[in-house]
């Protein structure tokens, strides 16, 4: 019989909980017997949900969480206030090895703050970054940070390399995986302060494939399979990749429903255009895990349905049996030797 893994999930994150959240938790475990879900929340509520489906009652299970930490709140005070909120409450599940990992759509910046203060960090880790995997031409790459260090150091950078190295090697099988530094130039001299010191720093580092500058242009043609950036500038590639993959099909739907022709080419080409658009649709892929901590914690999307909840638990699945959290250790511990 294979272990059991055993994910906390933040029933009341986001905007769809708890209904796609425990949707979501439904799906994992009908797919995945080997995880066990703890779904976080008010008991009530979360009850609710669950009655609507068929289920292996001993692969869920609820925490009852009073509380619920609310998008706007300041982060820091939200968490030494809101103690009996679900993301507290799934934190310490964690905190405490009664879990695995934790998933959750809420407040980014509570999670950040959380998987920090109360699961915090391996020794070594200077600041967790987060690193959610984007759609490429051939597949997909690492961005790593893309919204927990916006002032970010040089030596962060390094870290972020090979903690994404060891993550797309064990997670997503990519053997030798091709590190870039997000640059404005393929020249080394080229770039801001930031990534002039970091860049020598990743091209005397023996544990990673550093590959030089990519520009943010040759990211979806997959350039590289870890992209190493601050925070910042991870967010706006992020954002933008998403705002631009949804306006390039808006454009294309308005434009074949325009003539008659177009209409007929929309049907023969509907097939291909779902596949395309699945494939870079970030629900696939699940969310972001926040690297570098004693246990996992992953944060999804605000607006995440079933479809990218369910695909965040499986992924925690991957991570506990890969012992990311082992390998990031031993990096660390082989660079202070």
């Amino acid at each position: 019989m294979s272990e059991k893994i055993r994910v906390a999930v933040d029933a009341m994150g986001g905007d769809y909980a708890p209904l796609e959240i425990v949707k979501g938790a439904v799906e994992a475990v009908a797919e995945n017997s080997s995880v066990v879900i703890s779904l976080v929340g008010k008991e009530d509520a979360v009850k609710a949900e669950l009655a609507k489906y068929d289920y292996p009652k001993d692969q869920i299970e609820i925490v009852n969480a009073t509380e619920v930490i609310e998008m706007a709140e300041p982060p820091v005070m939200a968490i030494r206030k809101k103690k009996d909120s679900s993301i507290v409450k799934g934190m310490m599940l964690v905190k405490e090895e009664n879990c695995d990992a934790f998933v959750s759509c809420g407040s980014t910046g509570a999670v950040l703050v959380g998987g920090q203060v109360l699961v915090g960090r391996i020794p070594g880790v200077e600041r967790p970054p987060l690193a959610p995997l984007i759609p490429t031409v051939d597949g997909m790459a690492l961005l790593i940070d893309c919204g927990a260090n916006v002032d970010a150091k040089p030596s962060n950078l390094l870290q972020f390399a090979k903690m994404g190295s060891i993550y797309m090697k064990n997670i997503m099988g990519v053997e030798n995986p091709k590190v870039g530094i997000v640059n404005i130039g393929a020249e080394e001299e080229k770039g801001n302060a930031l990534v002039k010191e970091a860049f020598p720093l990743l091209k005397a580092c023996p544990d990673i494939n550093f590959v030089g500058s990519v520009e943010a242009r040759e990211i979806p043609y997959g350039a590289v399979d870890v992209i190493v950036c601050d925070a910042f500038v991870g967010n706006v590639i992020l954002k933008l990749y998403e705002g631009v993959g949804g306006a390039l099909v808006k454009v294309i739907k308005n434009s074949m429903m325009e003539t008659t022709r177009g209409k007929i080419g929309g049907a023969l080409v509907k097939p291909g255009m779902k596949k395309v658009m699945k494939k870079f649709s970030a629900s696939e892929y699940g969310g972001a895990p926040l690297l570098g901590l004693k246990g996992l914690v992953v944060k999804s999307h605000g607006n995440s349905t079933a479809v990218e909840v369910k695909a965040s638990i499986l992924n925690c699945i991957e991570f506990k049996k890969n012992d990311i959290n082992g390998k990031i250790s031993e990096s660390l511990k082989k660079t202070d030797d």
